[in-house]
């Protein structure tokens, strides 16, 4: 795969977040055999999966037979060691997590939870991903995303640069742009 040390291969993680939702739908995407073999084709090792206050419970794997390794749990105070160690970064919506995540300059794809009413999340995430920060996805097309995805075309996210997201938040709240 190319991705080892003195033929030892390297750990390449991806975590997956929910937040302190209930996202099933995301969370049965990144559980299926189709996803699991997109990522592993990859390069990645294992997969952990914060899974809220849903109520599917994923397949855990330790990876033994070649799989990818797979491990879940609800929550954690906090989820900063987990962001900072994974490799590619899986995430509903919510703008805390993407901030947090392009803060820390890691491979994002937002997932766009559909059973939200008023869905403002959705069109955060639209934008940075036309704006070329993240890639945005829907459970169902989730597999694609990975598949299709070039990481080394996504661009940096300018921190400490407030003024394009208030922008944008008031063009969501309707006021005019300065």
């Amino acid at each position: 795969m190319g991705d080892t040390e003195d033929g030892i291969k390297l750990k390449k993680t991806v975590f997956v977040t929910v937040g302190t939702t209930c996202f099933d739908a995301l969370v049965r995407a990144v559980d299926t055999r189709e996803v699991k073999d997109e990522l592993l084709k990859r390069g990645y090792t294992h997969l952990i999966i914060q899974m809220g206050r849903g109520s599917y419970t994923p397949t855990k794997s330790g990876g033994d037979d070649g799989s990818l390794a797979v491990d879940f749990f609800t929550f954690s105070s906090s989820i900063a060691d987990h962001l900072r160690s994974a490799s590619l970064v899986i995430s509903h919506a919510g703008s805390g997590s993407i901030f947090e995540t392009l803060r820390l300059g890691k491979p994002l794809i937002v997932v766009v939870n559909e059973d939200l009413m008023d869905n403002h999340q959705s069109e955060l995430a639209e934008e940075l991903a036309e704006r070329k920060h993240l890639y945005c996805a829907r459970p169902q097309t989730l597999n694609q995303t990975i598949a299709a995805m070039n990481l080394e075309s996504l661009l940096p996210y300018p921190p400490g640069n407030a003024i394009p997201v208030a922008k944008l938040i008031n063009r969501f709240l309707g006021f005019p742009d300065d």
